[in-house]
């Protein structure tokens, strides 16, 4: 940052500990050190983007919609708000914030709200500074300190979010209540010179919104009564539902007018773009033992939840969690995981059966409407990951001839494996039916000697010819030929009366 010489020169020359030796840094710019915070993320926002570093680090999908508002938002010094369901990286955007920040910052030492040496606005830091001088310490406070962060519930009070009187401070210091001396500031003033973001704001109570309007709007606030000039240096940044923003009665008008910038987040808008996220988020490197997770079962794990948001027995308004694909990734390797132990291998394939497994990390993520709270959670996630099964399956098979193998089941074969079976022994039984490991190199198991890998794809293949209704399946009798619906009964055209003759 151009405004930052007295930062990078501490780094070379022993840290200033007092006013004074701040001051005497060469090339000191008292203008660069208290510049406002919005002035110093623009800066460094600036810097950032002419060298092409990548702005939020983990964040995928929103590099061309997202991100683009977020910097105009912050380039405008604007105060803004991101609107989203759940699981759509809203709290990972704000808390990203902090990478624009400077490294530290001087600040009073002991202040409660992070006074800049050279220009204090609390009373206790201007009585400091006066009576001190350039003796007065200074410490340097990390970017990573300058981050505040609060989750709005309803019971939230104006003493968490401004602050408090405290009566035992008052007493020991033998000053009057409305003394600005016996205050015990809340989450928003320590939060001076760095972020303040709040999560959920339409759930605050509205005298809480009507605090925050005051001091974006005036920087005064008012405790117990008592006014306080307190022009706090803080970017505000809020999180919120779409619906509940938007509801009348929800968000105090003056505060919503005066947020800057109103961005919409959005989940993945592809099946590759969320997949890139899971993976980034899914704990899947296990010590111990190499579990594998072949790609079309990934995709699977990913069109999961694509098939959710778009279901109508899914309420849309709640959404469905980038964590939905997240969690069910990780129970379908704990699935494998399991398998491979009770076996004693040391490395084992996740399969399409894994899925069934994870049903817990599904249904969990999921709210119903009335017609899939009918149906019930466990059945509708059964039928979200039957779906899921037959479009990646046709997007790898959809012009392959598989009559051969329906064939086999049709002659009266059929098959179960157990759910605990040796790789080596589910390989043994799927290679007797005809012409069917053939095709598994279609979904990257082409070494045929890698029998968990062509099992799994093996097991992909039959669990899509069930999803597509082309073959049946039970818990009882595992894969068997689907049996033919009987044709109905062709209606003879009626007949009138006949007719009596004489």
């Amino acid at each position: 940052m151009t405004a930052s010489t007295p930062l990078k020169s501490h780094l070379q020359h022993p840290r200033p500990r007092t006013l004074g030796e701040l001051k005497r840094i060469p090339d000191f710019d008292a203008g660069s050190v208290s510049r406002s915070v919005k002035d110093e993320i623009r800066g460094n926002l600036l810097r950032q983007i002419e060298r092409g570093e990548t702005l939020f680090p983990g964040i995928h999908g929103y590099e061309d919609t997202v991100v683009p508002q977020i910097v105009n938002a912050l380039l405008s010094r604007h105060n803004f708000i991101l609107l989203g369901l759940r699981g759509q990286a809203k709290s990972r955007i704000l808390r990203g914030l902090i990478n624009l920040l400077d490294a530290e910052i001087p600040v009073v030492v002991g202040c409660e709200i992070n006074d800049d040496p050279l220009r204090p606005i609390c009373r206790a830091c201007r009585e400091r500074v006066a009576a001190e001088g350039d003796n007065t310490p200074i410490a340097w406070m990390p970017r990573d300190s300058r981050f505040v962060e609060k989750l709005a519930t309803p019971d939230v009070t104006m003493a968490d979010i401004i602050g408090d009187v405290d009566p035992i401070r008052a007493a020991r210091g033998g000053r009057d209540l409305s003394d600005e001396l016996t205050i015990h500031y809340g989450l928003l003033p320590r939060a001076n010179r760095g972020i303040f973001g709040n999560n959920e704001l339409p759930d605050l109570a509205g005298k809480i919104q009507v605090g925050l309007f005051n001091i974006m709007q005036e920087g005064d606030i008012q405790i117990k009564g008592y006014p306080l000039r307190l022009p706090l240096d803080v970017l505000l940044v809020f999180t919120a539902n779409p619906e509940d923003y938007t509801a009348r009665g929800k968000i105090i008008t003056p505060l919503k007018d005066r947020i800057g910038a109103e961005i919409r987040t959005h989940y993945p808008a592809s099946v590759t773009e969320g997949m890139v996220i899971t993976a980034q988020e899914a704990w899947v490197q296990r010590a111990g033992r190499t579990i594998e997770v072949p790609d079309y079962l990934r995709e699977v794990v990913e069109e999961i939840a694509f098939q959710a948001r778009e279901d109508k027995r899914v309420d849309r308004r709640s959404g469905v969690s980038q964590r939905l694909p997240i969690t069910t990734l990780e129970s379908v390797v704990s699935s494998a995981e399991q398998r491979a132990a009770r076996t004693s291998a040391n490395s084992s394939y996740a399969a399409v059966g894994d899925i069934y497994s994870a049903l817990p990390a599904i249904t969990g993520k999921m709210e119903l409407e009335y017609e899939g709270e009918l149906k019930g959670a466990d059945t509708v996630a059964r039928e979200l990951i039957r779906t899921a099964i037959g479009r990646v399956f046709t997007k790898y098979f959809s012009d392959v001839n598989f009559q051969p193998v329906i064939q086999w089941f049709e002659l009266g074969g059929e098959l179960k494996l157990p759910e605990m079976a040796p790789t080596d022994e589910r390989y043994r039984q799927l290679s007797k039916i005809q012409g069917l490991l053939e095709h598994t190199g279609r979904i990257g198991a082409n070494d045929s000697k890698n029998h968990g890998a062509v099992a799994a794809a093996a097991e992909m293949i039959l669990e899509g010819l069930w999803a597509h209704r082309r073959i049946g399946r039970s818990e009882e009798r595992g894969y068997y030929a689907e049996k033919q619906k009987p044709q109905e009964p062709r209606e003879s055209p009626s007949r009138g009366p006949r007719r009596q003759f004489n």
